[in-house]
């Protein structure tokens, strides 16, 4: 099978922030844990959009789902590493995009992941994905924006 590769232009990146691996983050092999990754990669949308004054679930009942995530590991990261998390934003479409992440450690800049999390958004009376509302896509003017899929 193929390896993923992300790749990810540099002006995309909006956002800053530092989450730290604590202990219960550890796997067995003494390293971060894969499910830990995503929960921290989670967190680190949750922070950016709300930055951004963007809910999750809007009074309306409109909100983002997660619809993919990819993520290619460059390096160990360990207990009480103090991790930086930049976020950004990349082909938008008719219903959604993909937010990205650069994680990279604070000490030394070593990269350690880089991840894909694609996005629509969703109402959630209806449960149907529905069209991007416009001041989200204004509130990032500088984002590519790519032909809707299927």
């Amino acid at each position: 099978m193929a390896r993923l590769h992300l790749e990810f232009p540099e002006d995309q990146f909006y956002f800053t922030t530092q989450l730290t691996v604590r202990i219960t983050d550890i796997n067995a092999g003494k390293h971060l844990a894969n499910d830990s990754m995503i929960s921290m990669i989670s967190e680190a949308r949750a922070r950016f959009l709300y930055q951004f004054g963007i809910e999750e679930v809007s009074e309306n009942d409109t909100g983002i789902i997660v619809t993919d995530l990819a993520t290619t590991y460059k390096r160990e990261a360990f207990a009480r590493d103090p991790l930086i998390f930049e976020v950004g934003l990349m082909d938008l479409n008719k219903y959604g995009g993909d937010i990205i992440f650069r994680i990279t450690k604070a000490v030394g800049g070593e990269l350690v992941a880089l991840a894909k999390s694609g996005f629509v958004f969703y109402d959630f009376t209806t449960s149907r994905v529905a069209p991007m509302p416009e001041d989200f896509r204004l509130r990032f003017p500088g984002v590519n924006y790519v032909a809707s899929v299927g």
